[in-house]
């Protein structure tokens, strides 16, 4: 069984960084990619950044250069680092993981969320 623990957030102050971190536990096959979702009051969830099991990274255009995510050694943690934070990024940030299974759907999990607040 696969677990996602997030970690990481907090409050921090415009302009200011911080870095997300998420481990998942368990034997992963058929990795398809790992990344990060946020969701803001009263918005959707929205792709934040993701990484594919080529290395390819995808990025939400309103996070592009402050940005970045990552993957450790061990492939089974991955990072959030931001940058240069605004207001409007302050949102529930939820780890996410896409596995690809032979002859059936993609299976996701997700992360419980860690709340990044970005306020002066």
């Amino acid at each position: 069984q696969v677990q996602l623990v997030e970690s990481g957030g907090g409050l921090v102050q415009p302009g200011g960084s911080l870095r997300l971190s998420c481990a998942a536990s368990g034997i992963i096959f058929g990795f398809k990619s790992m990344g990060w979702y946020r969701q803001a009051p009263g918005k959707q969830r929205e792709l934040v950044a993701a990484m594919d099991s080529d290395g390819d990274t995808t990025y939400a255009d309103s996070v592009k250069g402050r940005f970045t995510v990552s993957r450790g050694n061990a492939k089974n943690t991955v990072y959030l680092q931001m940058n240069s934070l605004k207001p409007e990024d302050t949102a529930v940030y939820y780890c996410h993981l896409s596995l690809r299974a032979l002859g059936r759907p993609d299976y996701d999990y997700w992360g419980q969320g860690t709340q990044v607040t970005v306020s002066s």
